[in-house]
C-alpha cells in the first residue's frame, strides 16, 4: 500500500522535470496518503478529514518560513529562484557569517542588544507583574477592584499612544540611547498583571494558611507556593512578552540613535534599506537569524500555552 501512495505523489508532482521536486511531492502525497488512511481506519472519515485538514494547514503557514530558509541558503546575489529551482544544489551556509559579521553594519551587535534587553524585560515583567498579580490577587486594600479596573482599561488604549508620554519621560531622565530607555518601559505589563492575578485566583488559599501555619511569611507564600503552581501562566506570559520585545521596532527605533544601540528589528530596516532588492539570500538570511529565536521559544513553551491560558480564565 505505502509504495502505491508513493507511486501515486509522483502524479501530483509541481515539475517532473526536476527530481528533488518529484522526490519531495511523491514523499509529501505518501506521507499525507498514509496518515490519512491510517486515520480513516481507526477514527473514522471524519476525523480523518479533519487530520488531514490540519496537516494541510499546518504545511500551508509553514510553507513562507521553508521558503525563507531555502532562499538564504543561496549564493549572495542570487536572484529569487522558481520553485522548481528553490532547493539549492549547495547551500551557503557562510552567509550566516557574512550576515552576522558585516564589516559597515554590526549585526551581531544588534543580535546581542535584542537578546540583552528582551530576557531583562522578561525576566523584570514577571517579577514585578507577579508581585502586582500577588497583591490584587490576596490582599484586601481600599480601591482595589478600582486600581485593577485601570489596568484594564489601559490595555483598550494602542501602543503609539501611550509611547509619546512615555518618550518625554525617558527623556526627562535623560535614558534616551541607553538600555534603560528599551529596558524599562516594559517593565511593567497590564495583559501579564492580569494573567497571573487570575492564575492566582484560581489558587486555593488554603494553600497559603497552611504555609502560615509553617512560619512563612507574605513573600515566601509569594515564591515557595503562588510561583511555581503558576508556572503554565508564567511560560505563557513570558512567551508573549518574549515575541513582544523581540519583535518591536518602533521603540527602539524611537529611543535609541546611534548604530551600537539598535535592536535587530531596526538593524534589519537598515540593512533592507542598504541593499535593496539585489540581495534577497542575504535578506532571508538576515530574516532567518531575526526569526529563528521566536520559533525556538514557541516550541519549549507551547506546551503551556493552554494550560496557562485556562489558568488564568478561571477563578
Amino acid at each position: 500500500m505505502l509504495l502505491l501512495l508513493f507511486l501515486a505523489g509522483g502524479a501530483y508532482s509541481i515539475n517532473p522535470d526536476d527530481l528533488r521536486l518529484n522526490l519531495m511531492g511523491r514523499l509529501a502525497s505518501s506521507l499525507l496518503g498514509l496518515f490519512g488512511l491510517c486515520t480513516l481506519v481507526s477514527g473514522g472519515i471524519k476525523q480523518g478529514f479533519s487530520y488531514t485538514g490540519m496537516i494541510l494547514l499546518a504545511l500551508f503557514l509553514l510553507a513562507p518560513f521553508v521558503w525563507m530558509v531555502l532562499v538564504s541558503l543561496h549564493p549572495s546575489k542570487t536572484p529569487i529562484p522558481t520553485l522548481d529551482l528553490i532547493i539549492p544544489k549547495e547551500p551557503a551556509w557562510d552567509n550566516y557569517g557574512k550576515v552576522l559579521f558585516m564589516p559597515n553594519l554590526p549585526v551581531s551587535r544588534f543580535f546581542l542588544n535584542t537578546l540583552f534587553v528582551t530576557l531583562s524585560v522578561v525576566l523584570g515583567q514577571l517579577f514585578v507583574s507577579s508581585l502586582a498579580a500577588y497583591g490584587f490577587a490576596r490582599f484586601q486594600f481600599k480601591g482595589r477592584e478600582a486600581a485593577f479596573g485601570l489596568f484594564l482599561v489601559s490595555m483598550m488604549f494602542a501602543g503609539p499612544v501611550t509611547q509619546i508620554p512615555v518618550y518625554l519621560m525617558v527623556q526627562k531622565f535623560g535614558w534616551l540611547d541607553t538600555y534603560a530607555a528599551l529596558i524599562f518601559p516594559g517593565i511593567s505589563s497590564a495583559f501579564t498583571i492580569f494573567l497571573l492575578r487570575q492564575a492566582f485566583l484560581a489558587i486555593p488559599k488554603e494553600l497559603d494558611e497552611a504555609a502560615k501555619i509553617d512560619g512563612a511569611g507574605y513573600f515566601r507564600i509569594y515564591w515557595r507556593v503562588l510561583l511555581p503552581l503558576a508556572k503554565p501562566s508564567l511560560a505563557t506570559a513570558a512567551a508573549f512578552t518574549f515575541f513582544g520585545v523581540w519583535t518591536d521596532f518602533f521603540w527602539p527605533m524611537l529611543s535609541t540613535n546611534s548604530t551600537e544601540m539598535r535592536t535587530l528589528e531596526v538593524g534589519l530596516s537598515i540593512f533592507k534599506n542598504s541593499y535593496g532588492a539585489a540581495n534577497w539570500p542575504l535578506q532571508m538570511t538576515a530574516a532567518v537569524i531575526v526569526m529563528a529565536p521566536l520559533l525556538v521559544v514557541f516550541l519549549f513553551c507551547q506546551r503551556y500555552f493552554v494550560k496557562g491560558v485556562m489558568m488564568g480564565s478561571i477563578k
